[in-house]
């Protein structure tokens, strides 16, 4: 709710240019958070017990919302500015509607649109390979190996230093190239590194800093183009709340993932089926995105012809 959907919001009010850019810092800078943080939050439970990590996460959700209060604002216009990239300090049009029923009806419009159900089908995808697979399961796949938990979860803070790299430069090729090419080469990455990782827990712990680190470059690099994907679609009043939609199918993905790889561990005693089926599925997502192309132009070629 105040990552990916709250970050594309921002960047359409305040930016103009450069905007890739910008959602790629601010997706980054979520995930990243989210994984190095995780050393601490295992180091607290594991010294403390659970309740005092969770007491610790409250905390910063705090002093985090007393500095939103006092010093953010809603739109560039409540400071006398204009959005980056213009010179024309435009107030946005006030929200006109029902706060409950207009994402209900915008989910209605986006799924008449194909568009909608391939984006939302590699974000499914993009769930099941990241929050809801490694990040709930490598730290206790880990162990499978005799790995310490702090240990493993320093393999998660690794990963969240290079998405930092990885989904800001991500935001930067967005602004510069195709769209559907970049979701193309990530998935398709991410699958190759998925497949790679029953061979690096069954090896030596350098391979798993291998894994950490060529994972971490694509953690989350899909958000930035998949978010201008949806605005190029859906325009711009409306791709705030379908991007909104496209990512509950990445949470439904997550969702999948974590009770499902846990299923599968208890059955087989391994995670090696798990990660091997979350690289196939990659691969599926990276040809959804190749689809996506083809369905953009056809709109292309019939607004024309209208």
């Amino acid at each position: 709710m105040m990552a990916n959907v709250l970050g594309i919001t921002v960047s359409n009010l305040w930016f103009v240019k450069r905007k890739g850019l910008v959602v790629g810092i601010l997706t980054a800078s979520a995930a990243t958070g989210q994984l190095l943080f995780l050393p601490l939050i295992a180091k607290v439970t594991s010294d403390y017990g659970w309740r005092y990590a969770m007491y610790a996460a409250v905390a910063a959700i705090i002093v985090v919302f007393i500095l939103v209060a006092i010093w953010m604002k809603n739109n560039p216009s409540d400071v006398g500015a204009a959005p980056y990239g213009t010179t024309e300090v435009v107030k946005p049009e006030p929200f006109k509607g029902n706060v409950f029923l207009t994402p209900i009806q915008n989910l209605v419009i986006a799924s008449k649109n194909k568009t909608f159900w391939l984006l939302a089908g590699t974000f499914f995808i993009c769930g099941f390979s990241t929050n809801g697979l490694i990040g709930t399961h490598l730290i206790a796949a880990c162990g499978d190996y005799g790995m310490m938990e702090v240990a493993a979860a320093g393999l998660l803070a690794m990963m969240g230093a290079f998405d930092l790299f990885g989904t800001t430069i991500s935001g930067w090729l967005t602004d510069r190239f195709d769209s559907r090419w970049l979701l193309f080469w990530y998935y398709g990455l991410r699958g190759l590194s998925l497949i790679f990782l029953p061979y690096a827990l069954a090896t030596t712990p350098y391979m798993l800093v291998v894994f950490s680190v060529f994972y971490g470059l694509d953690w989350i690099a899909t958000v930035p183009p998949t978010a201008k994907l949806a605005g190029e679609t859906f325009g711009k009043e409306k791709s705030g709340m379908i991007f909104g939609w496209i990512v509950v199918a990445h949470q439904i993905g997550a969702s999948f993932a974590a009770y499902g790889a846990g299923v599968m561990r208890d059955w087989l005693g391994t995670y090696s089926q798990t990660f091997f089926i979350a690289g196939l599925t990659c691969f599926i997502a990276a040809l959804f995105a190749i689809r996506i192309q083809r369905q953009l132009k056809k709109h292309k070629e019939q607004a024309v012809m209208l």
